[in-house]
């Protein structure tokens, strides 16, 4: 998840032009302005009837979303001679280092769960995920190399396929910040950044750098190359709820049904998640699963008996445990991320 040009993902394999029926049905100005990374899940499902998604905490690698900037920034790396790669450290530091592939795997590495999320994600959307990563600290590689903590300002990282973006110093120097290199028990796969990434807890995709070259300590404000266009420059992701489970328009049966779906609260864990079947009017508390990481989502979930037959509108919202509620008004993605809560119709036939 790092930029969103150019989206491809494994589970979303539409029979039809997308965007072509889109502009048809007059929804093609917002497709476009969010780039395409995640418009079916925020728009198209709330038109037709969408089927149930698979609640898991882990999202497997070849499931996980894959969003890139340019079309050869996976053919780069795969073109990518490992035993000659290397990683510089320059800018303001006592010690500038190159390290090869070898020399981060000889570094202490930790494991790490964390929940990545694009910025272009709409309410419902699909674009995001959770892995456990591997990888070393970038706060004890900084210090190494004697980073000067009175000028820096930023630290840089610079892909191999031309992408840069920054991180304050000071967030750099936090614990939780990782240079990633396993992704799930497996070598970070080409597409998600072989051989080193970027994982910064609670921070947009588009911070989170794949097939880093260069990290450089900066002196000053740095803007990256979404920066330059007009997006946000802090990447702080937004309270973020979704419902799995039943689907959009799914016929449901019966005098008991099971609600179940993700939360997700950025930099903050996730305290709270209510289910509302009369459009927000009034809400019920869900049951949220023990999270295995303060920096993933939540999976929660709800046992609902309905009074009677007929379609109910169904909205999810969450709250972070620093208490803040997720942000009701839809707002598009640019240029510091969607906000709205998910919307689906729950039709009871018989009970």
């Amino acid at each position: 998840m790092y930029n969103f040009k150019i989206m491809t993902q494994a589970k979303n394999n539409w029979p039809m032009h997308r965007r072509t029926l889109l502009k048809a049905l007059g929804l093609g100005t917002l497709v476009g302005s969010t780039g395409g990374c995640d418009a079916v899940g925020g728009i198209f499902g709330r038109m037709f009837a969408v089927p149930p998604r698979e609640t898991t905490y882990f999202t497997p690698n070849a499931k996980f979303y894959v969003v890139n900037y340019a079309d050869g920034a996976v053919s780069a790396s795969r073109e990518l001679n490992i035993e000659q790669w290397k990683v510089h450290i320059t800018g303001a530091v006592q010690k500038p280092m190159s390290l090869g592939w070898r020399d981060i795997l000889n570094r202490d590495s930790y494991d790490q769960i964390s929940t990545l999320m694009c910025i272009d994600t709409l309410p419902g959307g699909d674009s995001l995920g959770t892995a456990t990563w591997r990888g070393i600290s970038l706060k004890k590689l900084l210090l190494d190399c004697g980073a000067d903590t009175e000028t820096a300002r930023d630290v840089v990282f610079r892909g191999i396929d031309g992408y840069d973006d920054s991180i304050p110093f000071t967030r750099a120097m936090q614990d939780d910040v990782m240079l990633a290199f396993l992704m799930n028990g497996e070598k970070l796969p080409k597409e998600h950044g072989f051989p080193l990434r970027l994982l910064v807890p609670g921070l947009y995709g588009i911070k989170n750098v794949k097939w880093i070259v260069e990290i450089e300590v900066y002196p000053g404000d740095y803007k990256g190359y979404w920066q330059r266009k007009g997006w946000t420059d802090d990447g702080t992701i937004k309270v973020f709820s979704r419902i799995d489970s039943p689907g959009h328009y799914q016929t449901l049966r019966g005098p008991e049904q099971t609600f179940r779906g993700i939360a997700f609260g950025g930099p903050n864990s996730i305290s709270k998640v209510e289910l509302s079947f009369d459009a927000g009017r009034t809400w019920n508390d869900c049951k949220i699963e023990p999270p295995m990481s303060p920096y993933s989502w939540v999976i929660w979930t709800y046992t609902w008996r309905p009074s009677k037959p007929g379609k109910y509108q169904t909205v999810v919202r969450a709250t972070d445990t620093k208490g803040q509620l997720q942000i009701a008004e839809i707002v598009r993605p640019q240029p510091a991320g969607a906000s709205g809560y998910h919307t689906i119709i729950s039709e009871i036939s018989e009970i």
